[in-house]
């Protein structure tokens, strides 16, 4: 095993395999201890990763009026009330939006008739909208989910989530994935001890043992 994260990240980048596509960089993660047929024990969080994620994230805004007006400088979907109708009434082009987006982002005030025309669709996937009070700024918030991922066990031991692309730098990647293991021990019941392994990969390379 890797003395550090950095050593372990520098061996999964020079061991992967020349591909001719950019792969990404991914953690697996393997809990124990853990009964996560509970849904209170699972794992379900978001972290802003410090040197971003390294590939592009899809965040579709619902809002209208000058939200929506802002959010087109920076999402790459803005949709209204009326689409948000369209999408209830199809169920196809529904999943199709869920499946290829990354994060949604809501105004507070939609969040409503988004539960009711596609809770089923964005519910299940774990991909509900993300609500933006009167307040929030919609550009900083997005600006700051095209740097998160999602951390989400559901009820199995071992979970996967991006933390870089295989072209940044070691000590960038080993940063995002000090900040994940941080964010899970301080959020598992029993922290440290809930984590059995940890693996860091490319898409198509060997995976490397990540030291607790």
């Amino acid at each position: 095993m890797a003395d550090t994260i950095v050593d372990a990240v520098s061996r999964a980048l020079d061991e992967a395999p020349p591909r001719n596509f950019r792969e990404t960089v991914d953690l697996a993660v393997n809990l124990r201890d853990l009964d996560l047929n509970d849904p209170s024990k699972r794992v379900d969080e978001s972290v802003v990763l410090p040197s971003g994620t390294g590939q592009e994230t899809q965040i579709v805004v619902f809002a209208s009026g000058e939200t929506a007006l802002r959010a087109e400088e920076v999402a790459d979907q803005v949709l209204d009330g009326d689409d948000l109708e369209e999408l209830g009434d199809d169920t196809d082009a529904a999943k199709d939006l869920a499946d290829e987006t990354d994060f949604f982002v809501a105004e507070a005030s939609m969040m409503q008739d988004i539960g009711r025309f596609l809770g089923t669709v964005l519910g299940p996937r774990g991909k509900m909208p993300t609500p933006l009070q009167p307040d929030d700024d919609v550009v900083e918030t997005v600006n700051r989910m095209k740097n998160t991922v999602q951390l989400r066990s559901r009820d199995r031991r071992t979970f996967h989530t991006r933390v870089g692309a295989q072209d940044m730098d070691s000590e960038e990647i080993a940063d995002n994935i000090d900040v994940i293991v941080r964010r899970l021990e301080a959020s598992l019941e029993k922290g440290p001890l809930n984590i059995d392994s940890m693996y860091v990969k490319t898409t198509m390379g060997p995976s490397v043992e990540v030291p607790a």
